[in-house]
């Protein structure tokens, strides 16, 4: 599942409508709709709010786990 059907099935198992996500995150109900369908990128603050709000990990909704055969820090060329 990608980041926006994250969010969005998020926000309905928790029974919140997207302008009640709207105030939490200090926007309008129009921009957690453009989040929700991919329209805007979402920035990182309110990445980190969603992942409280939610108890959520930033690797749960992006799909990001480290990979342990990898030393921390490096980059795979």
């Amino acid at each position: 599942m990608n980041l926006m059907a994250k969010l969005r099935t998020l926000r309905e198992d928790n029974d919140l409508t997207q302008a009640q996500v709207a105030e939490i995150l200090g926007t309008s109900q129009t921009m957690v709709a453009r989040y929700e369908r991919g329209a805007n990128e979402l920035p990182l603050r309110h990445l980190a709010a969603l992942c409280r709000l939610y108890n959520v990990s930033a690797d749960d909704l992006l799909d990001t786990a480290p990979d342990p055969a990898r030393p921390r820090g490096r980059c795979s060329p």
